[in-house]
């Protein structure tokens, strides 16, 4: 692999990616697993069609650095590159705050990328039994789940978050999935309700039966010092 970050997307500026900062979202090139809800199907492949050059975007970020917070390493999936601890390295030496976005698909590169973040978004694809039915690739839930106890074990700062198609993931295994996080020891779980108007699976339903939740949100509330909703 490539020892330079291949980017293959930037948001300049989000209020959403790294709670309480400022930060760019830098998408990495590039995912092992095949999520059939994914909304973001180009940074799949390794290489991508309209990568950012690297130069450009220490560039961008210099001109940035009394204005921008955080940089947020998205993907894809980050950790899948070598050049990505190199990269934190790099903008964390520009003075710029260090988030993650990863689902811990390979768990020792993971943990150290865990190491040098400030913040990390963790996405729980589903329970470690039903993850295959989400991500297409047997041993996807063992890998995930791992990565969970390396960032549990590793004292930073992070918010987990399952996304949720109701045709992939019922109320029940949901419910389930969330108490599993609590014994564990999550503090911070948010739920997205997926985004339908673009799939990577075609014949995945663009209709997520959105139908009340009420007890279902008051339920992880109680599991959780913090709980959010996200639609």
């Amino acid at each position: 692999m490539s020892r330079t970050l291949r980017v293959g997307g930037m948001v300049p500026l989000t209020t959403l990616d790294y709670p309480g900062m400022l930060a760019c979202v830098l998408f990495c090139q590039g995912c092992a697993w095949r999520c059939r809800y994914c909304h973001n199907p180009q940074l799949i492949p390794p290489r991508g069609s309209e990568e950012v050059d690297w130069s450009r975007v220490l560039a961008f970020l210099q001109r940035r650095e009394d204005l921008l917070d955080a940089v947020v390493f998205s993907g894809g999936e980050p950790t899948l590159q070598d050049g990505l601890l190199a990269a934190m390295d790099t903008v964390r030496a520009m003075g710029f705050r260090i988030g993650l976005h990863s689902a811990g698909i390979k768990p020792d590169a993971f943990a150290r990328a865990v190491a040098c973040a400030d913040w990390v978004g963790f996405d729980v694809k589903a329970l470690a039994e039903d993850c295959l039915a989400v991500t297409g690739v047997r041993g996807s839930g063992v890998a995930n789940w791992k990565s969970l106890e390396h960032l549990l074990a590793s004292g930073v700062d992070y918010e987990c978050r399952t996304t949720v198609h109701w045709h992939l993931l019922s109320p029940t295994r949901l419910l389930t999935l969330a108490r599993r996080l609590s014994e564990r020891g999550v503090k911070r779980f948010a739920v997205q309700l997926v985004r339908t108007e673009r799939m990577l699976d075609p014949r995945l339903s663009s209709v997520s039966l959105q139908f009340d939740q009420v007890e279902l949100w008051a339920a992880l509330r109680e599991l959780f010092p913090e709980f959010v909703l996200r639609g």
